[in-house]
């Protein structure tokens, strides 16, 4: 298995909301209105931004108040990196539109 992957499937990294052109909880609502934000994983060399595909189901909004930028946010959505099918899962805090998250094989 690629290093890249095993490494974010174990544990909690953390991880940040890449946003442009301006990094704002408004810009990160308008990724999450089109069903696709950008998840960075902080922790690898130079950083691993991944480009998620939000599954509205699995992600939870419900403790987000995007009007006072506040709350957290879970994203949670399918992938492929370096060929393998992952699912990834973020939760980002909207004050500071950072937190954890982490992959998730799929078979």
């Amino acid at each position: 298995m690629n290093e890249l992957v095993k490494r974010l499937s174990e544990g909690n990294h953390p991880v940040e909301a890449s946003l442009r052109p301006e990094k704002t909880v408004a810009a990160l609502k308008e990724s999450i209105d089109r069903g696709y934000v950008h998840i960075k994983f902080t922790n690898t060399k130079g950083g691993t931004e991944l480009g998620v595909k939000l599954d509205q189901d699995a992600s939870n909004l419900s403790k987000a108040n995007f009007e006072s930028q506040t709350g957290k946010v879970r994203l949670v959505g399918n992938l492929t990196l370096n060929y393998v099918k992952v699912r990834c899962f973020a939760d980002i805090d909207l004050e500071t539109l950072e937190g954890k998250g982490y992959l998730e094989l799929l078979v």
